[in-house]
């Protein structure tokens, strides 16, 4: 009898203990550390991975710690724009997917460059919404070629600055057609080619938030953007 009371008393101890080393464990995985540029070279962009700045080849500093519980309270919704996994160009040459973007609220709209009537009253007003917002690092504004034939990250660099659209809160994006075209039905843009330089299309800007769920779309050109304002100011509180 004494003998199976040891052996109870054993296994209980020797339960608690793996116990005790499970939890251990299990706190340890639970910690991811978060790095970032120094020269914040990307806003506030971080990464969860040691390496250097893309931008300035820095290396990246350790900034906080995040716990995996906390990672994954971040998860995207089945609605979200970064459930796209197509790649695209910038106006800088480099190659994103659209969840490098998220953390940031966005505003998009689609144009192509080459456009002489409708996408120069688009531009004019993105650059009018941009001049309301107080300048923030949580804001990006982005625009998607629906021209990716034409529209080249070099292209895209050059109509950038000549709209005065080139500073860091500014992205274009060159897409392949079946990438801009699935891209277009979610924002429930229509466009069409109707010459060898013209197309077509809808005249909406949308605006997402850091999860990349559509908030609100603003239709026409010159329109009223006071409801699209407030809403952008809402998100970046």
């Amino acid at each position: 009898m004494k003998n199976y009371k040891v052996i109870i008393l054993i296994s209980v101890a020797m339960f608690a203990f793996n116990s005790c080393k499970e939890n251990k464990d299990t706190n340890k995985n639970d910690v991811a550390a978060v790095y970032q540029c120094p020269m914040l070279c990307e806003g506030e962009k971080t990464y969860h991975k040691e390496g250097s700045c893309p931008v300035c080849n820095m290396d990246l500093k350790q900034i906080a710690e995040n716990s995996s519980k906390e990672i994954n309270n971040t998860e995207i919704s089945e609605e979200s724009i970064f459930n796209l996994t197509t790649n695209w160009n910038t106006e800088e040459g480099e190659t994103i997917q659209l969840n490098d973007l998220k953390g940031k609220t966005l505003v998009m709209v689609m144009i192509y460059t080459t456009c002489k009537a409708a996408c120069p009253r688009l531009v004019a007003d993105m650059r009018n919404i941009e001049k309301q917002i107080p300048e923030t690092n949580n804001l990006h504004y982005v625009l998607v070629s629906i021209d990716p034939e034409t529209d080249t990250p070099k292209r895209l660099k050059e109509f950038a600055i000549e709209n005065r659209m080139d500073g860091e809160q500014w992205t274009f994006l060159q897409g392949t057609e079946n990438g801009v075209r699935e891209f277009a039905n979610v924002l429930a843009v229509k466009y069409k080619q109707i010459s060898p330089m013209d197309f077509s299309h809808s005249n909406i800007i949308s605006v997402f938030n850091t999860g990349g769920e559509l908030i609100h779309q603003q239709e026409g050109l010159g329109v009223d953007n006071k409801e699209t304002v407030s809403k952008i100011l809402e998100l970046i509180q």
